[in-house]
């Protein structure tokens, strides 16, 4: 079992018990083997960026993570329950929600249809806290309110990020997954889904970034894990490992 003792901070102080930790994570995919001995803390609060280039396992991981693959072995500790092998339904309840690679929205249904269906799991699901989750979606994509009665299929490459990130947020999460945010979309789209997730994480939810796009999200967060290979290799303060050219040409192709 994992030792849920914190770990000591830079200045001697200790640390705060992480939100998730990750112990010795092995995963894949038959007998192809993508996570070698995955192990990393999410400290709660925080804002956390996971790069690397495309094929270093930042999907696998959160597939595992999130309960949609089974690990060989290891542990996955979100709190104080070890979510390793649970169904990605319980994983939800207990406050750990994605939005996967690929936005991913249900085309055949709208906006407010697609918001709903993130509130499934929800771990305060009355009628009241789900109009309250709706409208604080509304509130920070107001977008999606204009176009709430709008087929998700039929919404531009951002809206429908938007309605992504927005169906996970029904789910009321401690921790938010989001998996290649930029992926496909203009700068400036970019630039206006990254405001609201400042907004978001300001609110109290710890946001995790898995990211192709380096400079995105090392600029973004505040800690940051590098992966290659199915192993994470460099893990450090994001404002570091962006100004370490060494890192960036080694790990990160930069």
């Amino acid at each position: 079992m994992i030792s849920h003792e914190p770990a000591a901070a830079p200045d001697g102080a200790p640390a705060a018990t992480p939100l998730l930790a990750i112990r010795n994570l092995n995963a894949g995919y038959g007998a192809i083997q993508v996570l070698r001995d995955v192990s990393f803390d999410i400290i709660e609060g925080d804002i956390m960026a996971v790069v690397g280039a495309n094929g270093a396992g930042k999907s696998t991981l959160f597939r595992t993570i999130s309960g949609l693959l089974t690990p060989s072995s290891g542990e996955i500790w979100f709190g104080q329950t070890n979510i390793a092998g649970l169904g990605s339904a319980e994983i939800v309840s207990l406050g750990l929600s994605q939005a996967p690679e690929g936005r991913r929205v249900f085309s055949g249904m709208t906006v407010e249809e697609n918001l709903r269906l993130g509130a499934f799991r929800r771990r305060d699901k009355t009628r009241a806290s789900v109009s309250a989750g709706m409208e604080q979606v509304f509130g920070n994509f107001p977008r999606l309110r204009e176009r709430r009665k709008q087929l998700a299929g039929t919404l531009s490459g951002g809206e429908q990020q938007m309605c992504a990130i927005g169906r996970a947020l029904m789910a009321n999460p401690r921790l938010l997954v989001i998996d290649e945010l930029s992926l496909g979309l203009a700068p400036i789209i970019v630039e206006e889904l990254l405001h609201t997730l400042e907004v978001i994480h300001e609110s109290g939810c710890t946001v995790v970034l898995v990211e192709q796009d380096v400079s995105i999200a090392l600029s973004f967060s505040d800690r940051a894990v590098v992966m290659q290979a199915g192993q994470v290799v460099m893990s450090g303060i994001s404002s570091e490992l962006l100004s370490n050219s060494e890192i960036m040409k080694t790990y990160l192709g930069g």
